[in-house]
């Protein structure tokens, strides 16, 4: 985390050198531009983009030509946009972002830097909320990546540690309370074969409720495998049958469990120090239909974190939107508190 801290160190002194000779007016684009135009605004966007290190040519040439959508399309990537190579609305958004709220997001972001341990030697799994992403470490190595679904807003995914411990095939899905109180309860009594049809059974009552419980299959809510660090905050990482939500670009959709898109390698992955479970093993037990707990051999750090801003693997400076709202407070409590930023 260091070198993190420290790159995002030397973007903040790029930011304000930026915001202290840079007229930073909005880009308005009045029709919708597309390859082979030529117009002002591309020069306009050209001048910007090369002063964020997205592009590398002729500012003065103001047509719409390969190296411009080059750029535009390296600008989406590192604000976690559809990558089109077009000058849309929402890409036109982000590069209007005043220089100062960006300054602003950097800090808070180094800041959140020294939450997180020095180095790890060992593997890790990391979790980066606003950028929908669970990336998978050896030491200081990112070793692969994939796309996750994380809390929608009133559904917020907790910012902790934690240690996976177990990876449960074919798993049943206890209905949390409130899920049974606001969903379950209400389609029951619009459809009283709501619970067969979703291959639910009612195992007791608690609290005034009744206690639900979905039978394993590809239906299953948590799909064919979850993956358990215990927490206090009842939050794991599982499968799920609703494979098209990682096919958006903002991914903010659960209950505030994370939904992994590659289970089965992640699978894999943490039971790399069992020999006896292969791939064909893993696809075998998913499948199954009967639950089955594997205790890991050796537990494995978790960090569900939440970044705005990062480098990436090739050293560029990224942003988020800020999803949870919790840039400004954070940002509040380190403008009041010390000026070493």
């Amino acid at each position: 985390m260091y070198r993190q801290y420290d790159l995002l160190k030397s973007f903040l002194a790029k930011y304000r050198q930026l915001d202290a000779h840079e007229n930073w007016e909005p880009i308005i684009i009045s029709k919708k531009l597309k390859p082979g135009d030529s117009s002002d605004v591309v020069a306009n966007i050209k001048a910007r983009l090369y002063k964020l290190e997205d592009f590398k040519g002729d500012t003065l040439n103001n047509k719409f030509d390969d190296e411009f959508k080059a750029a535009i399309t390296q600008f989406q990537l590192r604000h976690g946009l559809s990558a089109d190579g077009l000058p849309g609305p929402g890409t036109m958004a982000e590069m209007n972002v005043p220089l100062k709220s960006r300054i602003k997001q950097i800090i808070v972001n180094m800041e959140r830097c020294r939450w997180l341990p020095v180095s790890l030697t060992t593997d890790y799994l990391a979790v980066n909320i606003p950028e929908f992403k669970l990336h998978v470490y050896h030491a200081d190595s990112l070793l692969w990546s994939c796309n996750v679904v994380v809390g929608e807003k009133v559904h917020q995914t907790v910012i902790f540690y934690g240690e996976m411990q177990y990876v449960v095939f074919s798993p049943y899905w206890n209905l949390p309370e409130s899920i049974v109180r606001n969903e379950v309860l209400p389609a029951m009594s619009s459809n009283p074969n709501y619970l067969n049809e979703h291959n639910m059974v009612i195992t007791g009552r608690e609290n005034g409720l009744p206690v639900i419980q979905q039978k394993p299959g590809p239906a299953n809510s948590l799909g064919l495998v979850k993956f358990l660090f215990p927490n206090s905050y009842s939050i794991y990482l599982h499968d799920t049958p609703s494979r098209s939500l990682f096919g958006e670009s903002s991914r903010a959709f659960s209950h505030g469990c994370i939904r992994v898109g590659e289970p089965v390698k992640l699978a894999s992955f943490l039971l790399k120090y069992d020999s006896t479970w292969t791939t064909s093993r893993i696809n075998k037990a998913m499948h199954l239909g009967k639950q089955q707990q594997v205790t890991l051999k050796q537990k494995m750090p978790v960090f569900i974190a939440y970044f705005t801003a990062f480098t990436d693997r090739n050293n560029r400076l990224n942003f988020r939107k800020d999803i949870y709202d919790r840039d400004e407070q954070l940002a509040s409590m380190i403008m009041s508190g010390s000026g070493q930023y």
